[in-house]
């Protein structure tokens, strides 16, 4: 394809700008065409400058503008449903900010339309499989020099939680992240979680079950264990180290500047995720626009997407329950291959 891709943007809140910045400023071989949002004033504010775009209220009206040869979902996740849907009988390539959906249901849903298709049409945006730790870290285990991977130990830590975070998102939004990472990187499916809670911290907002420790099985034995604390206070952290039986490796902690003056050394921590995966981010968006104007669909996609709304709905019910949760998964469609390794 030698045009530029022409994306509709659905949604422009802070990920669909950063998105649409990254696709005019960026990314090479691809345009914003159309931008969505429901507050028309933000959805201008996010299309300002840029020539040929259009600018609506109505998602399925930005998929019919002219020029648009994609779409690029990042509205809140209950939208993503109707947005999958509408593109997928349009035949338009589709990168869906996660969660694909948000309960496993509607998700399946979606799958299942996709497969009726025949073809893939969508990526799912996790970004970690496209951040150069973790990418250095899949090929280390995917090598085998360590041998058979044994644990998983991971640390996700944000600075504060937005206003009206509930305790099932610690699960659902945020380690949603740790679910597909574990997925990818051990190339196998999660098949139970348990949810620990230690006190909650005093910075957290009341009624918030902050931090937890989640606990996840996998179907060939291993174990994954992830600290959200979403309310910690000092800056975005993630960590993750694999035990395997001959050794073991850890990615996260150097993913910043030392900086050293009289009196000491003090290490940068990144304010949020978009700081600290711009990187991945940037890669992630770029092959997608070069696969889809080769008329092909990488990365994640939809079977992973339904996969992580499972486990984190498990999650949730170990989390009201106190007890392990078994995770029941749909017979995979023959479109969808086993997770990579």
């Amino acid at each position: 394809m030698g045009e530029l891709l022409g994306v509709a943007v659905l949604g422009a809140g802070s990920m669909g700008a950063d998105h649409i910045r990254r696709l005019d400023r960026v990314v090479a071989g691809a345009r914003v065409a159309a931008v969505a949002d429901p507050d028309v004033e933000r959805a201008k504010a996010a299309a300002a400058g840029l020539r040929g775009v259009t600018v609506h209220t109505d998602p399925e009206a930005a998929l019919g503008a002219p020029g648009v040869d994609a779409v690029l979902i990042a509205s809140p996740g209950p939208a993503h449903e109707a947005a999958l849907l509408a593109a997928f009988a349009r035949g338009l390539p589709v990168l869906c900010e996660k969660p694909m959906v948000p309960d496993s249901a509607g998700a399946l849903r979606v799958m299942e339309a996709e497969a009726r298709l025949g073809r893939r049409l969508a990526q799912i945006g996790f970004m970690r499989r496209y951040d150069a730790e973790y990418l250095r870290l899949k090929a280390l285990l995917d090598g085998g020099g360590l041998g058979r991977p044994l644990m998983l130990h991971c640390v996700h830590r944000n600075v504060s939680s937005p206003p009206g975070f509930s305790s099932a998102e610690l699960i659902s939004s945020s380690v949603s992240h740790e679910i597909d990472a574990a997925r990818w990187l051990l190339g196998e499916e999660l098949t139970a979680v348990t949810v620990r809670r230690p006190v909650s911290s005093a910075g957290a907002p009341e009624g918030l079950v902050d931090p937890q420790f989640v606990l996840f099985e996998t179907e060939r034995g291993a174990l994954v264990d992830v600290e959200v604390f979403v309310n910690c206070g000092f800056g975005y952290q993630v960590r993750c180290e694999a035990v395997c039986e001959a050794g073991s490796a850890r990615i996260g902690e150097e993913h910043a500047m030392v900086v050293t003056r009289a009196g000491g050394a003090g290490r940068e921590v990144p304010p949020d995720y978009l700081v600290r995966f711009a990187d991945a981010y940037d890669r992630e968006v770029r092959d997608w626009v070069d696969a889809t104007r080769a008329g092909r669909v990488t990365g994640p996609g939809a079977w992973d997407g339904y996969a992580a709304s499972v486990v984190a709905e498990a999650g949730v019910r170990a989390l009201e329950s106190g007890g392990r949760v078994a995770v029941e998964l749909a017979p995979r469609p023959d479109l969808y291959a086993r997770v990579s390794r």
